[in-house]
């Protein structure tokens, strides 16, 4: 008990004290067919909440402070590791909802911390990943794993792993190049491989629906970043028509390629992106 109290006193010191600022985080691009990844390293890509660990504390991908219980991470290193808080495969809003709660409570524990990466800008991948697993072989924990990496042959050896994972419900791939340094932002060295793209817009009007969808949702009017305006009339529940997301809520909609004039093809409707300012 005494332990757990120190635990929560410490959290609360450090969040009064330390400013809390998005970390400098490398991201990935999007796979493209012309992009030769043999020699790379794959892994499932997990649909979770990306978490960064300081060393001390857990902070969301934009610096928003986390409070898992001290079960959770009394096992994690002395050193900043990067990975996904993940649930299982088809939770992500059931995760969300547990990591935005402002206090330590059970519902972390049945999660996992993915670790993908240890952050330093002159150590390659290997080696720092290589890092992480050293550690939790020394110390393991109940809530956390580093993340298995398997080389890729050749594009035919990428796509069976690819269609393998998205029969058992998962999302797509990670794809890394195995020799390459931690660089911030969008890196063209780590990419996520689907056999679609995805992407948010904000919700800008209801459109009404017909025949069977009469007096319900037909299709969302929904905007992009850029302005671009187009309509999302499939993916949805029938709870989903009955209650729609409300008019400026940011949605994530899956889509396969774009026309000319910069408008998704095939737009189909995910979720409520309820994680946009973690």
């Amino acid at each position: 008990m005494m332990r757990k109290f120190t635990y929560w006193l410490l959290c609360c010191l450090f969040s009064c004290v330390l400013p809390l600022q998005a970390a400098e985080i490398m991201l990935p691009q999007v796979y493209s067919s012309n992009i030769d990844v043999s020699g790379w390293l794959m892994s499932e890509k997990y649909d979770g909440v990306r978490g960064y660990w300081d060393g001390h504390q857990l902070f969301s991908k934009n610096g928003k402070q986390f409070h898992p219980p001290l079960e959770f991470v009394q096992d994690l290193p002395p050193f900043p590791i990067e990975g996904e808080l993940w649930g299982g495969r088809g939770t992500f809003e059931q995760t969300v909802s547990t990591v935005n709660k402002q206090y330590p409570h059970p519902g972390w524990l049945q999660l996992k911390f993915a670790i993908f990466d240890v952050p330093h800008p002159s150590h390659n991948f290997l080696d720092r990943i290589e890092k992480a697993r050293q550690w939790f072989a020394q110390h393991p924990s109940g809530y956390a794993f580093v993340i298995s990496q398997i080389p890729i042959t050749d594009q035919v050896d990428m796509e069976r792993e690819l269609l393998r994972i998205e029969q058992l419900g998962g999302e797509g791939l990670i794809v890394r190049k195995p020799d390459g340094l931690y660089k911030t932002g969008r890196s063209t060295e780590i990419l996520k491989v689907k056999n679609y793209q995805d992407a948010e817009a904000t919700v800008v009007a209801y459109l009404p629906g017909k025949g069977k969808n009469e007096g319900r949702l037909g299709a969302l009017l929904v905007e992009l970043d850029d302005g671009t305006k187009f309509r999302i009339g499939s993916g949805f529940s029938d709870a989903d028509r009955e209650s729609p997301p409300p008019v400026g809520t940011v949605i994530t909609f899956k889509f396969y390629g774009r026309y000319d004039s910069g408008i998704p093809k095939f737009p189909s409707y995910l979720r409520i992106r309820k994680d946009v300012e973690l």
